[in-house]
């Protein structure tokens, strides 16, 4: 092949690498988890928005992604060169079936009532019980990252 060749088919070669590394897209609920096995050995990880979800490394083949509130983010994932493995879109859900809003004196309460009912707040509840809850949340975080 001549020098104008392979020259051409470089940046062929690259996007057609660049493709491997992306996944299809990633749909999953908040507060579950799926595991993805990597093609490659992991060096680095990076996640684009960890309120929206948050990524284990169990070892350098194999992660594991969870959702954490509805929202949309990414994961990439590189090995030690630097070259990126893996690279995905991800989408936060809320299974809304369980849902229940009470609505006391014009404001609103919203709870996960499967099986038990329990606070699950959202945007437009009472001011006061969003924020309790939020914070209740967060402490919860910072006590499982042993802060």
């Amino acid at each position: 092949m001549k020098f104008a060749g392979k020259l051409c088919a470089l940046p062929l070669a690259g996007a057609l690498m660049a493709q491997m590394a992306m996944a299809e897209p990633l749909t999953l609920q908040a507060n579950t988890t799926v595991p993805v096995k990597l093609h490659g050995k992991a060096n680095s990880v990076v996640l684009g928005n960890q309120r929206i979800a948050d990524v284990a490394v169990h070892n350098e083949n194999l992660i594991f992604i969870t959702g954490r509130s509805a929202g949309t983010t990414n994961v990439m994932v590189f090995n030690e060169n630097g070259d990126q493995i893996y690279a995905v879109d991800i989408t936060v859900t809320v299974d809304t079936s369980n849902l229940v809003t009470v609505n006391r004196s014009g404001e609103d309460y919203t709870y996960d009532c499967a099986p038990e009912c329990v606070p699950m707040p959202s945007l437009g509840d009472e001011r006061s019980f969003f924020s309790t809850v939020i914070g209740q949340e967060n402490s919860l975080d910072r006590r499982a990252q042993g802060k």
